[in-house]
């Protein structure tokens, strides 16, 4: 039995870039605690960043890979600097998940993922029905009177030119698939938007082997009517770019 998509195939958008200082060069030496992280300058100073990325970072974290790490002046941080970015091929990672949704407002402000174009109104981190938050509510499209709620996941993770979510358990990212099914029976729009944080996928899936229970629940969200939309970003030191559509795989 063979993978099938329930996408289109990937398609041109308007780009969009997110600006980012990530200044600071190095060597990763280990990941560890899940938000902290050691890195070798080019100097040879070996420091402790913060790691932002609540997953396993499986294929991400290999010791000795180039890095870059942005930096805050910011007196109340305990560290100074925030681990951005890791080299794995010839290509960047972003591994900054909060990145994902920044790029993903910018779009929405610009118009620029056209599934998602034609709402005035822009509300982040909205209540979902479950009691957690959905990242986005759009509202006040002239030609379509739902609410359109979005949950952004950031996918790190990729097996050859297949980028795969999750890359360890989450509970949480079934709460949300859930959550957004509860949303669209009521009558609203619910969408999940994946952004793939490296230039090298040409289409999303969901990774089985590591969590089957995700991808049995994001097989009946979409069978139940939740949108999906998957889009590829490439990350550089200084920006994070918005690049096109991928086609979402669910392999029988």
């Amino acid at each position: 039995m063979g993978p099938h998509s329930c996408r289109r195939e990937a398609g041109p958008i308007a780009e969009v870039g997110l600006p980012i200082r990530a200044d600071l060069k190095g060597r990763l030496v280990s990941r560890y605690k899940r938000f902290l992280a050691d890195v070798e300058t080019d100097t040879g100073e070996v420091i402790t960043v913060h790691c932002p990325n609540p997953g396993s970072m499986l294929g991400t974290d290999r010791p000795g890979s180039a890095v870059r790490c942005s930096t805050s002046d910011n007196p109340r941080r305990k560290l100074r600097h925030t681990l951005e970015m890791i080299r794995v091929g010839r290509i960047w990672v972003g591994l900054h998940a909060l990145r994902a949704n920044q790029l993903v407002a910018r779009a929405l402000s610009r118009d620029a993922i056209p599934e998602l174009a034609g709402y005035p109104t822009v509300r982040p981190e909205v209540p979902a029905p479950g009691g957690s938050r959905l990242d986005f509510r759009l509202e006040g499209h002239p030609r379509d009177r739902r609410s359109a709620f979005v949950e952004v996941k950031s996918v790190t993770l990729a097996e050859g030119r297949r980028g795969r979510f999750p890359d360890a358990i989450t509970t949480r990212g079934r709460r949300h698939l859930g959550e957004l099914q509860t949303l669209h029976r009521a009558g609203h729009r619910a969408v999940l938007l994946f952004i793939v944080q490296r230039a090298d996928c040409t289409s999303v899936e969901p990774a089985d082997d590591i969590d089957p229970d995700y991808g049995r629940a994001l097989r009946q969200a979409v069978g139940a009517g939740v949108e999906v939309i998957a889009m590829r970003a490439r990350v550089r030191a200084h920006e994070i770019r918005l690049e096109g559509k991928l086609p979402l795989r669910l392999p029988d």
